[in-house]
């Protein structure tokens, strides 16, 4: 094997596909990446077998082969060299050498035909969304994502179709992120990916327009990215029927500029640092909103001005929820939707229907 290419594009191929490199595996070659020359293009592939990336960059291709080189040491030594064209060959005793202008490098290198193959796809039957959307839905759910492993299904995120709507759903037992959109697509599908796949998707989506095509297996999902493929599998069992979960119906409702309820909450936290619950309270009133906080640090008051309808309410929470989805909100004027002291509060936009946040309310002693 050997090839010639521009140093930034490899690099940056190396960083995409590293991403599926977890190094977990017990198989010694899983921490390596495939490199593959032909046709005038390199292919790599990352894997941990849950999850493979492959991408592609176009390349001076003066003889063909494939090997596995490692990870994190290839993609130190390839990111460290000069921006100039980079030369990659196989010499003998499996050594694999790299030139790059005054440097040169021998890295010992592993079969590339013990590479596990990726599982097979059939692509004809696909679903297109814009990549900036996907990247907005992932983004606007993934934080809600649950943590500890006792309820494997939680640490996903659901994929639904239904309606020519795509849902994107996460829940972490406090709190509850969905983001829909609309699509042009007759399928219907609902599947539970990994929270973390589609993190690392999130990252490799550009802020554009371009299409991303999404092909649902019963195992697997794959995300087609133009030069760039990655195929995740798929969470086993039932995810939690979130509609259920959802108050259909409120008591008040107050709107707010959400840059302002964010700055106060998060000076209100400050003080509510010294405690695992974040707890900070709020205590609605006709025209304003004031949110305390007590603690062994001291103690804060803020005000801001309110637009309520319905009775006031006093409701404490984590301040961590709350800032969590106010972060990621996009409109200048936000809802919130209460029913009483114990119950969950919806955040929303106040002007589209694209989100719905739910958050658990912390309760108090006099609740």
């Amino acid at each position: 094997m050997k090839f010639v290419c521009e140093k930034n594009k490899l690099q940056e191929a190396i960083s995409i596909v590293q991403k599926a490199v977890t190094g977990k595996s017990p198989m010694s070659i899983l921490e390596g990446i495939y490199i593959e020359s032909n046709d005038n293009e390199v292919k790599l592939i990352g894997s941990d077998i849950d999850l493979s990336i492959e991408t592609k960059l176009s390349a001076q291709i003066i003889k063909p082969g494939n090997v596995v080189v490692d990870s994190k040491l290839f993609g130190e030594i390839i990111r460290k060299l000069p921006n100039a064209q980079v030369t990659i060959e196989t010499q003998e005793n499996n050594l694999l050498k790299i030139h790059c202008e005054k440097s040169d490098f021998e890295l010992s290198h592993m079969n590339g035909e013990d590479f596990p193959t990726l599982p097979t796809i059939n692509e004809n039957i696909f679903f297109s969304v814009h990549q900036e959307t996907l990247k907005n839905m992932i983004k606007g759910t993934s934080f809600a994502v649950a943590q500890d492993e006792t309820r494997p299904i939680l640490t996903g995120i659901l994929f639904e179709v239904d309606n020519k709507t795509l849902n994107l759903v996460a829940l972490d037992g406090y709190r509850l992120a969905l983001k829909r959109e609309l699509l042009d697509t007759e399928n219907t599908i609902s599947a539970v990916i990994p929270g973390k796949t589609l993190i690392d998707v999130a990252k490799i989506l550009e802020e554009t327009t371009e299409i991303a095509n999404i092909t649902f297996t019963t195992n697997h999902i794959l995300f087609n990215l133009g030069v760039t493929k990655v195929i995740s599998r798929l969470l086993e069992g039932e995810f939690i029927n979130y509609s259920s979960i959802i108050p259909q119906e409120h008591k008040l409702s107050l709107t707010v500029k959400k840059q302002e309820l964010q700055n106060c909450i998060e000076r209100a936290s400050l003080m509510a640092k010294d405690s695992n619950s974040n707890l900070i309270k709020l205590d609605i009133q006709p025209d304003n909103l004031i949110i305390t906080s007590n603690s062994q640090l001291g103690k804060v008051r803020e005000e801001l001005a309110i637009n309520l309808q319905g009775e006031p309410l006093q409701i404490a929470f984590n301040s961590k929820y709350l800032i969590d989805v106010l972060k990621i909100m996009e409109e200048e004027t936000i809802v919130m939707e209460f029913t009483s002291a114990v119950s969950p509060c919806i955040v929303k936009n106040s002007n589209t229907n694209n989100c719905q946040y739910l958050i658990l309310p912390v309760r108090l002693a006099n609740s």
